[in-house]
């Protein structure tokens, strides 16, 4: 079997450095997806961005937390939102708060709302994702709640963001923050993918996005090259990965103190040199509209 990737850049949206460095990399092919964030205040330029070029796999980032300190979002939904809310109005900060709070007949249509906001302004999404993971179930083990988004997912006919394949390495990366036992996960995940092909929804075989844990933090030259030997142990399947970036500005610094990663990440994949190494890999690039077709739905 061939390996496949994915480049996702996810957070669409967000703010208007993110926007920026989203769209040259869309345009230069140092990505092959997004995902806008259809609750955040730089959504419509996002979306006017996909309407104009529907050849770029563009998504929904369905979006759950609001996790910046003064920089925050809430529902889309104009009613049934109460249980979403923290004490300011806003989503909570973080997946855990979500999950403990959040009502699943209100999520369900949270979920709907932040879709039908991007096909009212023009756009039909390529696919769905999820941020900061809150929909997975994996801080608390409510795992309803991505049985539910997988069946939504299937109702509009999008391929979502989960790995069918199991490995320790994904278990060990940071960035899922995976915090429910392993043999829990093992269990499950067969039932996830049987729910998947039952609701014709395409998934991934594996998700991996780089960690931040370790000595890729401390300079560019260093997160390049953890990038590039990661690249090296992906399976033959398709496999995820994906990216925060965003140019480096006063709007981004003032969101979040982690703003650097943001812009090294659009760094590296702005360099024609990143994807010419992934294809010496021998590593075939796709998008989601290419994981539909392939997965024959």
């Amino acid at each position: 079997m061939d390996k496949y990737l994915i480049i996702n850049a996810d957070d669409f949206g967000m703010c208007h450095a993110q926007n920026l460095a989203i769209m040259e990399l869309l345009r230069c092919g140092g990505i092959t997806s997004s995902t806008i964030m259809t609750t955040c205040p730089w959504a419509l330029e996002a979306a006017r961005f996909a309407k104009e070029n529907p050849q770029f796999a563009i998504g929904v980032h369905l979006t759950t937390t609001s996790e910046w300190g003064s920089y925050r979002w809430g529902p889309v939904a104009t009613e049934k939102t109460s249980s979403l809310r923290d004490e300011e109005g806003y989503f909570y900060h973080e997946s855990d708060q979500f999950a403990k709070a959040a009502d699943l007949e209100e999520v369900c249509g949270e979920i709907a709302a932040q879709i039908e906001r991007l096909r009212s302004w023009g756009v039909e999404p390529s696919h769905v994702d999820n941020h900061m993971g809150s929909l997975y179930g994996i801080d608390t083990g409510r795992f309803e709640l991505l049985a539910a988004t997988i069946e939504i997912a299937g109702k509009y006919g999008m391929p979502f963001r989960f790995p069918t394949t199991f490995t320790d390495a994904q278990f060990g990366n940071a960035m899922l923050d995976i915090k429910v036992p392993k043999e829990m996960v093992l269990e499950l995940f067969s039932q996830f993918d049987a729910l998947g092909k039952q609701h014709k929804v395409a998934m991934l075989d594996y998700l991996m996005p780089g960690d931040w844990n370790g000595p890729q933090k401390d300079s560019y030259e260093n997160f390049r090259e953890y990038i590039y030997e990661l690249y090296r142990t992906f399976e033959p399947g398709v496999t995820e990965t994906y990216i925060h970036p965003a140019l480096e500005t006063d709007e981004i610094k003032g969101i979040t103190g982690s703003w650097q990663r943001r812009v090294w990440e659009y760094e590296l994949f702005k360099d024609p040199k990143t994807r010419q190494h992934i294809e010496s890999l021998g590593i075939k690039l796709i998008n989601y509209r290419d994981l539909k077709a392939m997965r024959g739905y």
